[in-house]
């Protein structure tokens, strides 16, 4: 049967859907990461540069990066990469798809013409199992092109409509993070979480808000994808879930 997307791009964006985050010192880092500024650790940390930076720190969920983007009335279920989830050869990223196309509407209410929304698919349990007090979805950025709605706008826009991160103000230390978020965080994590994202936006004087740089922590024991079949040689292991799919 043919596709209402059949006719796109093999790459609908023409880009990836995300790139990767750096990382402040001490987290754990696998091949093709890279650390972050001394400078940008510091100010995520421990102290703004000024007035005009606003700092946000978030749970870091562990399931598939995902994306929906609007091209004109169309709503387009993404992978990581780029591609239509549809032709990807992991089972949750055709359910991914499956929930975008049941929830077009949805998204069609959060988007503007070329952009797309972005965010974290629980559905299967890679390195952290959940039991999700809410859908398997969570969404964390708006963007358009390489650029990110700043964090006010994107819950304006999805208030009502997506579930997004616990977010805490900074600048915070990892240590405080650890703390204030608690072991298994806010999300229903079943085992101790990744670590955490820092947003730091600048909020200047007659000037459009705007993301300047994110970085991440993730936990130094943290074994990815342990869950998955490729890791453990087993079926897939399904979180669960209390809302709406």
């Amino acid at each position: 049967m043919k596709s209402i997307f059949d006719d796109l791009p093999k790459k609908p964006l023409g880009r990836k859907s995300y790139g990767s985050i750096a990382h402040l010192p001490g987290s754990r880092m696998g091949p093709g990461d890279h650390k972050c500024h001394e400078g940008q650790a510091a100010i995520a940390l421990t102290k703004p540069r000024d007035k005009y930076d606003r700092i946000f720190v978030q749970e870091k969920l562990d399931g598939s990066n995902v994306g929906a983007a609007r091209i004109g009335d169309l709503i387009v279920p993404l992978t990581r990469a780029g591609y239509v989830a549809n032709t990807s050869p992991y089972e949750m990223h055709h359910r991914w798809y499956d929930f975008v196309f049941k929830h077009a509407d949805r998204f069609r209410a959060v988007l503007e013409d070329g952009e797309r929304l972005c965010g974290e698919w629980l559905i299967q349990a890679h390195g952290t199992r959940y039991d999700l007090p809410h859908e398997p979805f969570v969404a964390f950025d708006i963007m358009r092109g390489a650029e990110r709605l700043p964090w006010g706008k994107l819950v304006e826009r999805t208030n009502g409509q997506f579930i997004t991160p616990f977010t805490a103000i900074g600048p915070a230390s990892i240590e405080w993070a650890m703390q204030h978020f608690g072991e298994y965080g806010m999300h229903g994590a079943m085992e101790p979480i990744e670590g955490f994202m820092w947003r730091v936006e600048r909020h200047e004087k007659n000037k459009p808000a705007r993301v300047d740089f994110l970085v991440k922590y993730v936990r130094s024991d943290k074994k990815d994808g342990v869950y998955l079949t490729s890791e453990s040689g087993g079926a897939p292991v399904m979180n669960t879930w209390r809302d709406r799919i």
